[in-house]
């Protein structure tokens, strides 16, 4: 790690791919912050993250010892053909898949809206 004025910035060993899959701040931003508006809101309670050698993964637990709800998953190796970014339902299926973050995210962003206007 290199500090630099208040951010990290992680430096490779020359000739050496990187170890894990990560979230960049623009992304773990728009996901804490989708994240807690659906605790505010009463539908989500618990997370956890996974960074693997292929993927990153984001999953939102509506209680603590159960599946997970939701999760969203980056897959760089995937970013030419389908878009790295997908979405994954309660049971595994596959909820939304994209190039852009927003857009995978837009599906709960409509379900949040609507837990608002009751």
């Amino acid at each position: 790690m290199v500090a630099g004025h208040g951010s990290a910035t992680v430096v490779a060993f020359p000739g050496q791919r990187p170890s894990q899959v990560g979230f960049d701040r623009p992304e773990m931003t728009r996901i804490l912050d989708l994240y807690g508006r659906m605790v505010a809101a009463g539908q989500w309670r618990d997370y956890a993250m996974d960074f693997t050698t292929d993927l990153a993964s984001f999953a939102v637990f509506r209680r603590s010892a159960e599946r997970p709800q939701v999760r969203i998953e980056k897959r760089p190796a995937l970013r030419v053909r389908q878009g790295m970014w997908t979405l994954y339902g309660e049971a595994g299926q596959v909820l939304k898949r994209g190039h852009d973050l927003p857009g995978v995210l837009a599906p709960l962003e409509r379900r949040l809206l609507k837990l608002v206007e009751r």
